[in-house]
């Protein structure tokens, strides 16, 4: 990957997010110090070392867009990195914060601040991957540092590591969990979701969130129907679809038409009251 008079160079930035990813890189501990011994970490806020303009093989990239300054910031980071991978929700999804796109952004701002034109907000929080090409997601809320970490040194090898895109609930099978949807009842997003977590959640009696994104082949009309079927409110079916990973498809087409039947049911109501 790189030539034999250095070191390979890694940066990690941070944009829209909550920190939550850089964390888990950082709570990898002993296995992260040992990196650090092969590699460079020339940019890393959280850790220490700032050089957000260095030139460097890995870019991993927290955060979505969410300001115009974003956007400038973000295609020099892809100009100055010859690999850039998107960690967690927020980079490849538009994280929580991208709820606010099914709203008027500049209504809620002015509800919140005082002098709202001082404030620098994009009408979307977009993934990392509508405004620069990004060579590698992964997915989480927060990432698993250990993905990171082997995805890491997969790209040190000279290639991008497989992801894998099956559903939680092959996870809870491999885990040897209980399914809590049909043992509990509990409105379990597993069925849709893509595995990377190992189960945390179902291996602990609680239902998936969807966390880590839309597994591949995620037939989400058949589960928020049956979510609907079992008694789940319309608006709250809408929610569970729309909450972490609300701006990926096809959790965001599905979570909407949801949310659009609440809506008309609404209205409907209130003509014949």
């Amino acid at each position: 990957m790189t030539n034999e008079t250095r070191r390979a160079r890694i940066a990690v930035h941070k944009f829209s997010s909550c920190d939550g990813c850089q964390l888990a890189f950082l709570n990898l501990g002993e296995p992260l110090l040992t990196l650090a011994e092969t590699v460079d970490i020339l940019h890393f806020a959280e850790a220490g070392p700032i050089d957000e303009e260095a030139e460097v093989d890995i870019a991993f990239v927290e955060g979505s867009v969410a300001t115009s300054q974003d956007a400038t910031r973000l295609r020099g980071i892809r100009k100055r990195s010859r690999f850039l991978v998107t960690i967690g929700a927020c980079a490849t999804a538009g994280g929580i914060q991208a709820l606010r796109n099914l709203h008027d952004a500049d209504e809620w701002v002015s509800g919140v601040y005082a002098q709202p034109e001082h404030i620098d907000l994009l009408a979307d929080s977009t993934p990392i991957a509508d405004t620069v090409k990004v060579d590698l997601e992964l997915w989480g809320c927060p990432v698993s540092g250990e993905q990171v970490l082997g995805a890491t040194k997969a790209m040190l090898a000279g290639h991008l590591p497989r992801v894998d895109h099956s559903a939680v609930c092959m996870e809870c099978k491999r885990q040897k969990a209980v399914c809590v949807m049909v043992s509990q009842g509990r409105p379990c997003m597993g069925p849709v979701t893509s595995t990377g977590c190992g189960a945390i959640c179902p291996r602990w009696q609680r239902d998936c969130y969807a966390c880590y994104g839309p597994a591949v082949q995620a037939n989400v009309s058949a589960l928020a129907t049956h979510l609907a079927d079992t008694g789940m409110p319309a608006d709250e079916v809408a929610r569970r679809l729309l909450f972490i990973n609300g701006h990926a498809e096809p959790f965001r087409s599905e979570g909407l038409d949801w949310e659009a039947r609440v809506i008309q049911r609404s209205r409907s109501e209130g003509e014949q009251g």
